[in-house]
């Protein structure tokens, strides 16, 4: 099992836009293409920072979904364009994580 915790920080006055187009749209691509979203969150301390956490079966796994999702039309078209409106994309940080033996997340 491998997470993904993806720590985002929207363009000003923005968040609640991006957290509506990840809930109506983006995270429901990505569940379509086979992505396990775990949990959305927005940070209660920066009034422009959005958090969520990804599953994998494996980083096989992640590497598969990844090629074909970041390679489709609807990606690159559709999903970027959006999110690159929304969010800081320089400042966003992806970290990977392994659940210890007695997470409750697993």
């Amino acid at each position: 099992m491998l997470f993904e915790l993806r720590q985002y920080q929207c363009i000003s006055g923005k968040r609640d836009e991006f957290v509506r187009f990840m809930e109506e749209t983006l995270i429901p691509f990505q569940v379509s293409q086979g992505v396990v979203v775990v949990g959305s969150f927005t940070d209660e301390e920066d009034p422009d920072g959005y958090v969520w956490i990804r599953r994998f079966d494996s980083p096989e796994e992640r590497d598969r979904i990844y090629q074909a999702m970041y390679a489709s039309e609807t990606w690159n078209h559709q999903m970027l364009p959006a999110v690159s409106e929304m969010v800081h994309r320089e400042r966003s940080v992806v970290s990977q994580l392994r659940p210890t033996p007695k997470s409750v997340i697993r």
